[in-house]
């Protein structure tokens, strides 16, 4: 089943610029895709406009079927909540909630009682070694910690696809690893999609296949 299509993807830098032109993209449930290229060629943007997040300027975005640019404002907001899950390189983590607070907000969006939403952001955050930070605040934790944080809060309520923005480049190799396998098998164990924007070699075998943007 396709579950994101790209047709004819374009995104404008200047009237007579173009970061990207005609670019197809189709994304089956549970498939895994590595997004590559060198620095300033449109993986970002790529991500933000897969993420309906921004408007391509030529093109369309299917999301199962469905024309993201005609649908409905209220449908569209529902559907980020729900069916998507997000990890930006800038984290975005909320700075009035501690780790698990933030961690619990997509559950907590899509209708799940507190102590259900409660426990899957508790089991997430131990998997990914922060079961000692539960109470922690974003102020105090280092760039790797909230970086896990986000990953967890991606994965908390079982989205359909999953977009990541370079999900372990603040993390040591260990940790890479560990968060790498976890974000992989759950989105295995729940059918959800995956791209990953990333500059690891390593990390992108990982996947099933690779789509490399060139200038």
């Amino acid at each position: 089943m396709t579950l994101l299509q790209a047709e004819g993807l374009g995104r404008r830098v200047t009237n007579d610029r173009w970061l990207f032109r005609h670019l197809n993209i189709s994304l089956a449930a549970g498939e895994q895709l590595a997004l590559q290229g060198a620095s300033g060629v449109g993986k970002s943007t790529l991500l933000n406009l897969l993420a309906g997040l921004d408007q391509p300027d030529e093109g369309r975005l299917l999301f199962e079927d469905k024309d993201l640019k005609i649908m409905g404002a209220n449908e569209h907001l529902h559907l980020r909540r729900v069916a998507f899950g997000f990890v930006f390189q800038a984290f975005h983590l909320m700075p009035h909630l501690n780790a698990l607070q933030n961690v619990m907000v997509p559950c907590l969006i899509a209708g799940l009682p507190l102590d259900q939403a409660k426990d899957r952001a508790k089991a997430l955050l131990s998997a990914l070694g922060l079961a000692a930070a539960y109470e922690q605040f974003p102020a105090v934790l280092s760039g790797g910690e909230q970086q896990r944080i986000a990953l967890a809060r991606a994965l908390v309520h079982h989205p359909k696809i999953v977009l990541a923005d370079e999900p372990t480049g603040n993390l040591d190799p260990i940790t890479a690893d560990l968060a790498l396998e976890l974000l992989c098998r759950s989105c295995r164990e729940h059918n959800a999609a995956l791209v990953m924007v990333t500059h690891s070699e390593k990390a992108a075998e990982r996947l099933d296949r690779r789509l490399v943007l060139t200038n």
